[in-house]
C-alpha cells in the first residue's frame, strides 16, 4: 500500500512538473500557442475518427454509400464527419505555422525536438493521404492512383512495391482495406512520437522571440500560459465551428461527391490543398523519378537545418535572412496555387522557378548566417 502511495505521489509530481510548474520563458508570444493547439486538434481527430469507424465500411461496393449513411442516418454523424474533414485542414495550417515559427526563431538548434517534429510531419502527411481515399469518390480514387503509381519510378523494386500497396494490379478493394487499416493505426503511432517530441521539448526547454538564454527569466506554465492557450483555443474553435456548421465542405473537391469510377477520369486531378506545394514541386521536374525524389526532399530538407551553427538564435538578428524568409513563405503559398492549376504554360514555368527558389532558400540560409557571423560581426 505504501509503495502504491509513493508511486502515485511520484506520478502526480511528474505530471505537475510537466504541465503546471514547467518553467517557461516569460517573453514567448502567441506564436508558441500553435504547439498546444496541434495537440488539441490531434485529440479531436483521433476521437472523431474512432467514432466514424463504427459506421464506415471499407469495401468498394459500399464505402461511398456508408459515408452518405454516416451523414444522413447516424445521429450527429454529419457533425463527426465535418469535424474530422475540417480538422485535418486545421491541423496542417497549425503545423505549417508551427514549422515556420521554428525556422524563424531557430528552433532547429534543439536537434531532437526538430527531428521528432519532422517525423511527425511525415507521419501526418501519410495519415492524411490514406484517409483521403476512404470516401471512395472520384478524386479519392484517381488521386490515390496517380500518387501511388509514382512509386513505380523506383528502380528495380518500384513495380513490386506498387503491386503490394495496391494489393493487385490496380487501385481496388484490397487497396481500400490497406489504407483504412493504416489510417486507423498510424494516428496512435503519431501520438507516441508526439509524446517523445514533448519529452525532448521539456528536457531541452523552449526558445523565445529574442533568441537569448531564458534560464534566468522563466515563469510557471500555470496560470500564465495555460490562460493564454485557453484564449487561443476559444478563438480557434469559433472559427472551426463556423466552418463546420456553415461551410463544412468548402475545402472538399466537387469531384469527390461522385462515386469512384475507373472508366471516367477527372479533367484535373489534384490532392488536398495541404499537399499542393509538394505536388507543384513534383510536377516541375520533367523526369518521373526526379520528381518523386524532389517531392520527398522537399520535406526531408528541413533536417539539414540542424547543422546550422549561429551566434544568435533568431532570424531577427539577421536582417538579410529576415527579408529572405518572408519571400520564402510567399513562394510556398505560390507553389500551392501552382499545384492547383493545370500543367501548362505559364504555370509549369513559374513552378520550376519557385521550386528552385524553395530549395535554394535552405542553402542560402547557411551562407547568410555564416556571412553575417564571420564577416559582418568580426
Amino acid at each position: 500500500m505504501n509503495s502504491y502511495l509513493i508511486f502515485r505521489k511520484n506520478s502526480l509530481s511528474q505530471v505537475n512538473g510537466a504541465l503546471l510548474d514547467l518553467g517557461t520563458p516569460s517573453n514567448i508570444s502567441f506564436m508558441w500557442n500553435f504547439g498546444s493547439l496541434l495537440g488539441l486538434v490531434l485529440l479531436v481527430q483521433v476521437a472523431t475518427g474512432v467514432f466514424l469507424t463504427f459506421h464506415y465500411a471499407a469495401n468498394v461496393s459500399v464505402a461511398f454509400d456508408s459515408v452518405i449513411h454516416i451523414g444522413r442516418d447516424v445521429n450527429f454523424g454529419w457533425l463527426l464527419r465535418y469535424l474530422h474533414i475540417n480538422g485535418a485542414s486545421f491541423f496542417f495550417i497549425f503545423v505549417y505555422i508551427h514549422i515556420g515559427r521554428g525556422i524563424y526563431y531557430f528552433s532547429f538548434k534543439k536537434k531532437m525536438v526538430w527531428i521528432s517534429g519532422v517525423i511527425i510531419l511525415l507521419l501526418l502527411m501519410m495519415v492524411a493521404f490514406m484517409g483521403y481515399i476512404l470516401p471512395w469518390g472520384q478524386m479519392s480514387f484517381w488521386g490515390a492512383t496517380v500518387i501511388t503509381n509514382l512509386i513505380s519510378s523506383i528502380p528495380y523494386w518500384g513495380e513490386t512495391i506498387v503491386f503490394w500497396v495496391w494489393g493487385g494490379f490496380s487501385v481496388g478493394n484490397a487497396t481500400l482495406n490497406r489504407f483504412f487499416s493504416f489510417h486507423f493505426l498510424f494516428p496512435f503511432i503519431l501520438l507516441v512520437v508526439v509524446v517523445a517530441h514533448l519529452a525532448f521539448l521539456h528536457q531541452l526547454g523552449s526558445n523565445n522571440p529574442l533568441g537569448v538564454s531564458s534560464s534566468y527569466d522563466k515563469v510557471f506554465f500555470y496560470p500564465y500560459f495555460i490562460l493564454k492557450d485557453l484564449l487561443g483555443y476559444g478563438i480557434v474553435f469559433i472559427i472551426y465551428f463556423t466552418l463546420v456548421f456553415f461551410y463544412p465542405l468548402i475545402l472538399v473537391d466537387s469531384e469527390n461527391f461522385i462515386m469512384a469510377s475507373s472508366l471516367v477520369t477527372p479533367i484535373h486531378i489534384q490532392p488536398e490543398w495541404y499537399y499542393l506545394f509538394a505536388y507543384a514541386i513534383l510536377r516541375s521536374i520533367p523526369n518521373k523519378l526526379g520528381g518523386v525524389v524532389a517531392l520527398f526532399i522537399s520535406i526531408l530538407i528541413l533536417l539539414i537545418l540542424i547543422n546550422v551553427n549561429s551566434k544568435f538564435n533568431s532570424t531577427t538578428f539577421y536582417p538579410l535572412m529576415d527579408y529572405y524568409y518572408f519571400w520564402f513563405i510567399f513562394s510556398v503559398i505560390l507553389l500551392m496555387w501552382i499545384g492547383a492549376n493545370q500543367v501548362e504554360y505559364p504555370y509549369y514555368f513559374i513552378g520550376q522557378i519557385l521550386t528552385l527558389f524553395y530549395f535554394s532558400y535552405f542553402f542560402v540560409f547557411f551562407y547568410l548566417v555564416y556571412f553575417w557571423d564571420t564577416v559582418l560581426s568580426s
